[in-house]
């Protein structure tokens, strides 16, 4: 008997951004395991060449099980742009031979690249995968509501991103004057907005430390950071993960990512598991994960000014950074960690293959048959 497999594609899971870390959660939480899932990468980091060898192989590869029958379920990670044509070579020949669907929407700029920049062609193209998928999944009822209102067809359905919990951190560990922002430094995520509402801090508080870890325009934020005669404040990393970047999250005392547009970024919800409390803004699912005032402070994007005020009251405020941190740990526990989402993607399985589901494989079974 053919062994048919759930087939989820996405992004290589050592690569640098959001999908790959979703991903290793998903993973970590047991659910490739657990529901007899089979990833297949599709992009990775690197030099063109690399990517378009990863797409193909990871097409042929696809391909080559779908044409076997060893495909009963497409799990795919979208985000927009390159990302929604590599997607769809992967998705039309699934919808062609009736295998059930799910679109699992991550691209912060999904809007954008949708309704400003697609011809008449792409716009129709993504209607027909968005209505035609057996579920969509989005990242917040904001993404949600913005989904149907395109698609009115969809079957969308909303699962949060989600961490594994650390264990929890030393408050009277933590540097008071240290702030961490984390992703791919530039214009979409605030961070030159960042370093102008540090420069206003300064002469408040003059020990005051960013550190800026992510790829992207560093050159550029070392200028900014110059130009603003604060570069001895600002730290700029490059990509940290792994045990680096938890000893960042240990260190620090607020996180920050004053961004423009978003899904549910990963960075605030590693934060708030670690405990910081976080100032962003009001865009994507960020309040869905932040409430304001509770578990840190939203602003408006671009709104420099009220940044750097909200950023203050933290700063100046211990026991304020200590209860909202608190607040974000507990609000991980109750709505974003993998505990809690892993089984709802579960759910989502059992709901579209009916009795062809099973997630009851033992342990011993699973060994068997790897």
């Amino acid at each position: 008997m053919t062994k048919k497999s759930i087939v989820m594609i996405g992004t290589a899971l050592d690569t640098q951004g959001g999908i790959s870390a979703v991903v290793g959660v998903l993973k970590a939480g047991d659910l490739f395991k657990r529901c007899g899932v089979e990833y297949i990468a599709t992009h990775c980091d690197g030099r063109i060449t690399t990517k378009l060898i990863t797409a193909l192989t990871g097409w042929v590869r696809f391909l080559s099980r779908l044409a076997g029958g060893r495909v009963t379920l497409l799990h795919v990670h979208m985000a927009s742009r390159a990302s929604f044509w590599r997607k769809s070579l992967f998705i039309l020949p699934a919808f062609a031979l009736h295998i059930p669907v799910i679109v699992h929407l991550h691209g912060a700029e999904f809007h954008e690249f949708y309704g400003r920049e697609s011809s008449v062609f792409t716009r129709r193209l993504a209607h027909f995968i968005f209505e035609r998928a057996s579920r969509v999944i989005v990242l917040s009822t904001g993404w949600r509501e913005w989904a149907l209102g395109q698609f009115p067809k969809a079957r969308v359905v909303v699962v949060y991103n989600s961490v594994v919990l650390p264990e929890r951190l030393s408050f009277a560990a933590r540097d008071p004057a240290l702030l961490l922002f984390l992703g791919r430094l530039g214009e979409r995520k605030g961070t030159f907005d960042l370093i102008e509402a540090l420069a206003r801090l300064i002469p408040v508080y003059p020990e005051m430390k960013l550190v800026l870890g992510g790829d992207g325009a560093l050159n550029a934020a070392r200028t900014r950071a110059a130009a603003l005669g604060v570069a001895a404040n600002v730290e700029t990393l490059g990509w940290v993960r792994g045990q680096d970047k938890y000893a960042l999250l240990a260190r620090s005392s607020v996180y920050v990512l004053p961004s423009y547009n978003e899904g549910l970024p990963m960075s605030v919800l590693e934060a708030m598991a670690a405990g910081l409390p976080v100032v962003s803004t009001t865009v994507g699912g960020i309040p869905e994960a932040v409430t304001n005032g509770v578990e840190g402070y939203l602003v408006p994007p671009g709104d420099v000014a009220a940044l750097a005020e909200r950023l203050g009251c933290l700063l100046g405020d211990e026991d304020l950074r200590r209860r909202m941190g608190e607040a974000a740990r507990l609000k991980v526990e109750v709505l974003f960690s993998a505990e809690r989402i892993v089984p709802q993607i579960e759910e989502i399985y059992r709901e579209l293959l009916g009795s062809t589901f099973s997630s009851s494989q033992t342990d011993e079974q699973i060994e068997r048959e790897s």
